[in-house]
């Protein structure tokens, strides 16, 4: 019989690692947003940012999850200095998700006021949170 914590564990990596795909993409198509003028081409730009988001949401709710049941079910870094750090950053993770949202939102009211360099910015700060996250989740300091 396979082990349930290693079929948990490699499902929360591969809904993590794609959920960390979205984020990578999703402020690309907002700096593209940012500098189009062309109105058909923002409305198919906007209409694949909304297409993406709603998917990068349904991969990152059972990541989440799994991530959870690897805490609390298995005890994966219970008690642990380096969990907690984990998680605080898995929160701003989280937060930049829903900024991402908040942005978008802003892109369908035609309200958008940052620049694509500005969105060229904030495209690394997934980048950061991966590597803090797999660094504590590799080294467990």
């Amino acid at each position: 019989m396979t082990n349930p914590y290693l079929w948990v564990k490699t499902f929360h990596i591969v809904l993590i690692t794609s959920w960390f795909a979205g984020l990578f993409y999703l402020p690309r198509i907002f700096v593209n947003l940012a500098d189009e003028k062309n109105p058909d081409a923002y409305a198919r730009l906007l209409g694949m940012a909304d297409r993406l988001y709603r998917f990068m949401t349904i991969l990152a709710v059972p990541a989440l999850l799994l991530g959870i049941t690897l805490w609390l079910y298995f005890g994966v870094g219970a008690g642990d200095i380096w969990m907690h750090a984990k998680l605080f950053f898995v929160l701003l993770l989280i937060a930049y998700h829903h900024i991402c949202y908040s942005l978008l939102k802003k892109f369908r009211a035609g309200v958008n006021t940052k620049s694509g360099i500005w969105y060229r910015w904030f495209n690394e700060v997934p980048v950061i949170l991966l590597l803090v996250i797999v660094t504590l989740v590799i080294f467990k300091p």
